[in-house]
């Protein structure tokens, strides 16, 4: 878990996790075999998406890749943060392609950005960062758009991309949908969110998360995109104020 906006929740990052590959470890060289079976549909994806980035240009099989990613994504100290959450953001970068400058680097960042997941660890976003360029360098990807993938990775401490960032919008944007749920989807995700950080004490997950939740109603705005301002920002914000106060209702006993 981080300091920033991005947060979930706050939690010491001494505190204990369930362990977790290593974050330093070769996107190729980590065995996928414990993963379990895995969306084919995501395969495709990825297959897609790094040949589309690759721009004709030669490079390894792709299909290693995308079975170390998925693997990470489905480690098990996560409860949020699955292959369910990346295909969620797939399909959040899907419909605002259109805004996108560059919609394979969004895509692949929207791949790798939380592809390195601690609950109890600060830099997740810069492992993150650090294995896609180290992975997509070695597949064949041009260096731009590697280093506009890691960018974009980055940019998701925050999720403040500058006026005019598109890309930054556009991956910012999906991740962030999840907010706009309906009260049973959104209900879901807090839930699932609580869980992943099931090693923090309820007084100071309720404290930390309502930090978060204050944090992104005093925004002036959570979506860049016109498609999510107009469709997603009203009821993400009304989820906002919502949880906020079942949290208070909650601490208040």
């Amino acid at each position: 878990m981080t300091d920033s906006p991005r947060s979930h929740a706050a939690a010491s990052p001494d505190a204990a996790s369930p362990d977790a590959a290593s974050p330093d470890a070769g996107l190729r060289d980590a065995g996928a075999d414990d993963a379990g079976v895995h969306d084919a549909g995501l395969r495709d994806r990825w297959h897609d998406t790094l040949l589309a980035a690759r721009a004709g240009a030669d490079g390894p099989d792709p299909l290693p890749y995308a079975e170390n990613l998925l693997a990470r994504w489905a480690e098990p100290q996560r409860r949020y943060h699955t292959t369910a959450h990346l295909a969620a953001v797939l399909d959040g970068v899907d419909t605002l392609a259109g805004h996108a400058d560059d919609v394979h680097a969004v895509r692949l960042a929207a791949w790798f950005h939380d592809a390195v997941y601690r609950p109890d660890r600060t830099e997740n976003e810069e492992r993150s960062a650090a294995l896609a360029e180290r992975a997509l360098a070695e597949a064949g990807v041009p260096e731009a758009v590697v280093a506009e993938v890691a960018r974009l990775v980055r940019l998701t401490v925050t999720h403040d991309p500058a006026d005019g960032d598109r890309n930054g919008e556009a991956l910012c944007d999906a991740d962030l949908a999840v907010l706009a749920g309906d009260p049973r989807e959104y209900g879901a995700y807090a839930a699932r969110v609580r869980e992943e950080y099931g090693f923090v004490p309820d007084g100071a997950f309720r404290d930390g998360r309502a930090a978060v939740l204050r944090h992104l109603l005093d925004l002036p705005r959570l979506f860049r995109t016109p498609h999510g301002a107009a469709a997603w920002e009203a009821r993400a914000r009304h989820n906002l104020a919502t949880e906020l106060e079942l949290l208070a209702s909650s601490g208040a006993g």
